[in-house]
């Protein structure tokens, strides 16, 4: 039997590593957006923190200096809090375009690996046709043989 020869396969090899590098990268992307979702939660819980302080401070002796110094860090993280939302959603931007690649590597490689297919179905196909052909001659050239 013939040896199967995908005429197509450098094509597929580069395809195969496309959607390898596009994992590879929607994987960094998601591990950047966790990173900015924890800065986030981090900065939300020292605000929490400090509007708690405050709240301490209202309720005990006015101690005005304390008390504005306290307000400012929570202005201060409620900014903080503003560019990191900012910094999230293109994370998140961003492991949606790495997903959106993946997805079209993905895609391309199972194109190329459906076409592989059928191109080895074709062969397995032409080869049982060509085993046939050889069993029928073979056949008729031995019921010649017996007739004379």
């Amino acid at each position: 039997m013939a040896r199967f020869r995908y005429r197509m396969q450098n094509i597929l090899d580069v395809k195969e590593k496309l959607e390898s590098q596009a994992k590879n990268e929607f994987a960094i992307a998601n591990a950047r957006l966790a990173e900015e979702e924890e800065k986030l939660f981090v900065l939300n819980e020292r605000k929490e923190a400090y509007e708690e302080k405050l709240r301490q401070l209202y309720a005990s002796t006015l101690e005005v200096t304390e008390i504005n110094r306290t307000q400012d860090a929570i202005d201060n993280l409620k900014e903080q809090i503003v560019i990191q939302e900012g910094n999230v959603r293109q994370a998140m931007h961003n492991v949606d375009l790495a997903r959106e690649k993946l997805t079209e590597a993905m895609q391309e490689r199972k194109t190329h690996d459906k076409l592989k297919e059928r191109q080895f179905e074709e062969f397995l196909l032409e080869e049982a046709a060509k085993e046939s052909k050889e069993i029928d001659e073979l056949v008729s050239f031995r019921h010649g043989q017996s007739e004379e």
